[in-house]
């Protein structure tokens, strides 16, 4: 199937813009790889630091020859979707051995759980988090002597942070090792229906203690499709996951077959072996495309659209929202996962997932199937399964039709003709809204304005009344990063479910973020620029008209003159310090903007 017409233009495109940042990029990568392993340039006393406590791996390290292979991990045991990582260094170690190398841990670098930040105060460091990884796994990656790494992460920040490192080594092999989501316990629409009759005073807190922990119940990631699971999809889309790795259960002897497999892989493709793969050469202008793809194909998570442009601009590659619409315009939803249906990624995963959806989207023309993966060359590889075979791990042909159409389609028959995301623009800026979970009849709001300057206020508005009827817009501003990390305002979710549920058209429009998960609700965020930057959502007052609109990509205030107001201030010393927030005044201070990645780190 040719190339479909907007994804090649979108392509060149992309290329177009990146030529200069690109091109000093593989420079870069290039004179890195020249200068060979690093550690046979080690002094002597050097070399002793870095051997002293590989025990019967020393005399391999000081060989040079072998290759030695750095592990970045993630875990902890704090994370369900980190806690099966404990075991993974000894399975590398073994592994590598086996195949004539050695593996050592690089580093560890922070994780954090935004499912237990939400609405807290914590989760102002939780978009910080992500460059803090980046930062963490270079530090790991400094002392120069490995010749390829794999990465231990999986959640929100982790794997878009350990990308951005992972390209900063590019020119080393990366591979990423996932963990796998925990088996499905108590269903994801179940426990929504818990939280909205706590949010309206109709289940006691033991009641929406007891449904959260049937459905958070073991080691893996959360089953729903937030941004974990949609950074797994994307690492398989852009070719750094085995083929078909990401949604098997951790703690299977299938899982620690892949475990094996791609830490003996990543050894395989560094420059002392026959087929040198750098991550360089992986993460490219097409590759990214065809992330995107993934992302509106699957309906995944709007973090995305900050961490891809964060990710992409760390390898040279400069990625817009605009990019991501017309991507969007031409890619058919594919998938209904929650929150935008009933299934989880088990489900998902066991109806064709991934494997079923790369090769129809590959059929329709919609992704570059000549990228470079660790698997080898071509998109191909990724419409295969693994599978234990008499104990030996193989790869077999995957569904070639869908075993559970409520869950997965054909290109040829999708939910819906374009794809889960909408880039919004007007006279209040650029913002973006997850459509995929929104019913068309709920797509577009106009309505009299309320503008709070923290999601504390809004709780508190909803219990005093304040929305009892009457459709709204809510808006939430100073959320943005330089205002105070951008946090996600997924606790509002029940409350907006509610007023939706009685009949009231709402929506909400903020420069923050929503959860990964965000649902039924219409939710422009990402306002950019944003209140503390001058933005126009710093404008807006009580009762003023404003038109979201899901369809057209409206983000507008109706209201004559309100424009022309003064910019609104807020008192934002509360968010300078506690929970460690007073150590992140220089990235508050440095942060850009979140249509282009909401990074620290500017221009590599």
């Amino acid at each position: 199937m040719p190339l479909n017409d907007t994804v090649k233009r979108v392509t060149d495109r992309v290329i177009e813009r990146s030529a200069t940042s690109r091109r000093r990029y593989l420079d870069r990568m290039a004179a890195a790889k020249s200068q060979g392993p690093a550690r046979a340039h080690l002094s002597c006393s050097g070399q002793a630091h870095a051997f002293a406590a590989a025990g019967e791996d020393q005399s391999r390290l000081a060989e040079v020859s072998a290759g030695n292979l750095g592990i970045v991990t993630a875990y902890n045991d704090m994370l369900s979707a980190h806690q099966p990582f404990e075991r993974y260094p000894t399975l590398i170690r073994d592994a590598v051995r086996a195949a004539g190398g050695t593996a050592q841990v690089a580093g560890g670098v922070p994780a954090m759980c935004d499912g237990v930040t939400q609405g807290e105060a914590g989760m102002e460091l939780s978009l910080f988090s992500r460059d803090v990884i980046a930062l963490a796994a270079g530090v790991a990656l400094s002392h120069n002597t490995f010749d390829a790494a794999v990465y231990l992460g999986v959640c929100d920040k982790i794997v878009p942070g350990l990308i951005i490192a992972a390209q900063s080594f590019g020119h080393m092999p990366a591979v990423f090792l996932p963990a796998g989501p925990m088996t499905s316990g108590l269903s994801n629409d179940e426990k929504a229906k818990v939280r909205q009759r706590y949010a309206a005073g109709e289940a006691t807190r033991e009641e929406l203690l007891a449904s959260e922990m049937a459905a958070y119940h073991g080691p893996g990631t959360c089953t729903f499709y937030g941004t974990a699971n949609t950074n797994q999809m994307l690492m398989e889309f852009m070719g750094l996951h085995l083929p078909g790795s990401s949604f098997v259960n951790p703690n299977t002897p299938l899982r620690d077959a892949l475990t094996v497999e791609g830490a003996q892989r990543a050894l395989s493709l560094s420059a002392l072996g026959n087929h040198y793969t750098p991550v360089a050469n992986v993460l490219d202008e097409k590759a990214y495309v065809n992330g995107i793809v993934g992302l509106n194909a699957t309906g995944g998570s709007t973090n995305l659209l900050i961490h891809l442009i964060a990710m992409a601009r760390a390898g040279g590659v400069i990625l817009d929202w605009e990019d991501f619409a017309e991507l969007s315009e031409v890619t058919p939803l594919l998938a209904r996962v929650y929150p935008n249906g009933l299934a989880d990624v088990n489900h998902f995963h066991a109806a064709g997932g991934l494997g079923y959806m790369i090769g129809e989207l590959l059929g329709a023309g919609l992704l570059h199937d000549d990228t470079q993966t660790v698997a080898g060359e071509g998109l191909e590889h990724y419409t295969q399964e693994p599978k234990l075979i008499d104990g030996a791990l193989t790869w077999t042909p995957g569904a070639g039709e869908s075993l559970n159409d409520k869950i997965v389609r054909p290109a040829s028959d999708p939910f819906q003709p374009t794809g889960g995301l909408s880039r919004l623009a007007g006279n209040l800026g650029t913002a973006v809204m997850k459509v995929s979970a929104v019913a068309p009849e709920h797509r577009c709001v106009e309505a009299p304005a309320r503008v709070f300057h923290d999601q504390d206020a809004v709780k508190a508005a909803f219990k005093a009344g304040a929305f009892a009827e009457g459709d709204v817009v809510i808006v939430v501003r100073f959320q943005g990063p330089k205002a105070n990390g951008m946090p996600e305002l997924h606790s509002l979710t029940p409350m907006l479910g509610i007023l939706q549920g009685r009949g009231q058209k709402v929506a909400l429009v903020t420069d923050g973020r929503m959860s990964g998960a965000s649902g039924k609700v219409p939710a422009a965020i990402h306002v950019c620029p944003e209140a503390l930057d001058g933005g126009p959502i710093g404008r807006i007052a009580d009762g003023d008209i404003v038109r979201v609109d899901g369809d057209t990509g409206a983000l507008e205030v109706l209201t004559t003159g309100a424009l022309d107001r003064p910019l609104a201030t807020a008192d934002l010393s509360d968010n300078q310090w506690g929970v460690g927030r007073d150590m992140f005044h220089a990235f508050r201070n440095t942060v850009g903007s979140a249509n282009t990645g909401a990074t620290v780190f500017g221009d590599f």
